[in-house]
């Protein structure tokens, strides 16, 4: 991913940030590294805002009223669904992500994924140290992320004017 420069955020512009609590030591390092890489980007820490939820199921419904109150030029969702021995963690994925894309279909306001769903985590130093770190990397290429979906879509407002 291309690094973008500091101060390419609209003025005013402000970001939702929603963080599922569960294994919120490992989610709340996206969160982090996140807000960090936003504010090397040029969003001052005030027009960032934060809301933790029990887990990633219920990102999606957060996202919605985040986004329909339209105070937010994005929202941003952390979080990590784990398989726990049975099937559900599919179906937790697949509703979350299929519901931030609704989200955003919907109401026009990107929605950026760091919900993450690894093919085998385990509950062991390796898997935990791993996972720690590969959510810092996905918090800054979120951040990056945003800041290229926001300028793109400046772009393509202003071909209608």
């Amino acid at each position: 991913m291309n690094q973008t420069s500091p101060a390419t955020f609209a003025a005013g512009t402000r970001i939702a940030v929603i963080s599922a609590a569960w294994h919120a030591d490992i989610v709340d390092q996206a969160r982090q590294s996140l807000l960090a890489e936003l504010g090397h980007l040029g969003l001052p820490p005030e027009q960032v805002d934060c809301v933790d939820v029990p887990g990633a199921f219920e990102i999606p419904l957060l996202a919605q009223r985040i986004a329909r109150q339209g105070r937010h030029a994005a929202i941003v969702a952390c979080g990590l669904v784990v398989d726990g021995g049975i099937y559900r963690h599919d179906f937790v994925a697949t509703a979350v992500i299929d519901g931030l894309m609704r989200v955003q279909l919907d109401t026009g306001v990107p929605v950026l994924s760091c919900v993450l769903t690894p093919h085998a985590f385990h509950e062991h130093a390796e898997h935990r140290e791993f996972f720690t770190r590969h959510f810092v990397l996905k918090g800054q290429q979120a951040a990056q992320a945003c800041v290229q979906v926001l300028a793109a879509a400046r772009q393509v407002q202003t071909w209608g004017a």
